[in-house]
């Protein structure tokens, strides 16, 4: 089964809020073969709880900003605040439902440099998080996980520079292992490294990392990357350096085993690779 993992924004030209809108697919957990996914606009949405459960069923960014200057997906606005909407339940079915939008408004210091939240499930209990990209104006950009009390539970170190950035491509357990890990590519544009974390004891920890692949052009608002399991287990799908050829990677026994899966056409991107028809 193809998982598609390609988000994209339209270009800002105000400041108003939900004018950039992304279509946004993320690998919630995965069960056998099958990868569980989320499709929203502008944000992202989800089944509500089940009883006796809280539950984050949406997300979205709002208060767009220009305090940072990067414009690195293709405009000069980012977002200053994140909305996490949550539904509580009583233990019986019948019980009513209350629900919550719990909001994360960031300093002056920092910025959501993001096309729209991912509603992804990183720690295994099949309940989503909030994962996101949270730019320091001076430190450059982390992935951050945010849980349904809106705070911020684990994150990346900044990549330690102003003007730098990463582009998420999915979640899932790479390696049957019954851990999530969580894919990224830290610096697209410059360093190209794929780098794989996984999430032990309410802390992000790396455990594998390649060179030589990218998910992102800049100024684009579109990220070409995925997870995708056609039969034979996750693999994560991305391109080389020069945006020439299509390539597959694995995680096996801690370290990431890439193979050349074919050209790279502009204007498909990977829309059949990661439906797995073409591999």
């Amino acid at each position: 089964m193809g998982l598609r993992g390609m988000a994209r924004r339209r270009p800002l030209r105000a400041l108003r809020p939900c004018a950039r809108r992304a279509a946004q697919i993320g690998c919630l957990w995965q069960i056998g073969c099958l990868c569980l996914c989320l499709m929203g606009f502008g944000g992202v949405a989800l089944a509500g709880a089940a009883p006796g459960e809280t539950r984050i069923v949406g997300a979205e960014f709002t208060s767009p900003t220009r305090r940072y200057d990067h414009g690195v997906l293709g405009d000069a606005v980012e977002f200053g605040r994140l909305l996490i909407h949550v539904e509580n339940t009583g233990a019986s079915a019948a019980a009513a439902v209350s629900r919550t939008t719990l909001s994360v408004t960031l300093p002056p210091s920092r910025v959501f440099e993001d096309l729209a939240p991912r509603l992804w499930d990183v720690t295994g209990d099949a309940l989503p998080e909030v994962v996101v990209i949270e730019t320091d104006l001076a430190a450059g950009a982390q992935l951050a996980i945010y849980s349904a009390d809106g705070g911020k539970f684990a994150a990346t170190p900044h990549i330690g520079r102003s003007h730098r950035w990463l582009a998420p491509i999915g979640a899932a357990d790479l390696d049957g292992d019954g851990f999530i890990e969580i894919a990224y590519i830290d610096r697209p544009h410059l360093a190209r490294v794929l780098r794989i974390w996984r999430v032990r004891d309410g802390q992000l920890q790396q455990i594998a990392s390649a060179t030589g692949l990218t998910n992102h052009k800049i100024g684009e608002a579109v990220i070409t990357s995925g997870i995708r399991d056609c039969g034979q287990g996750p693999e994560i799908v991305t391109v080389n350096g020069n945006w020439s050829r299509v390539v597959a990677s694995r995680l096996v026994k801690g370290e990431i085993r890439s193979h050349d899966i074919g050209a790279f056409d502009p204007h498909l991107r990977l829309t059949a690779v990661l439906a797995c028809r073409s591999q």
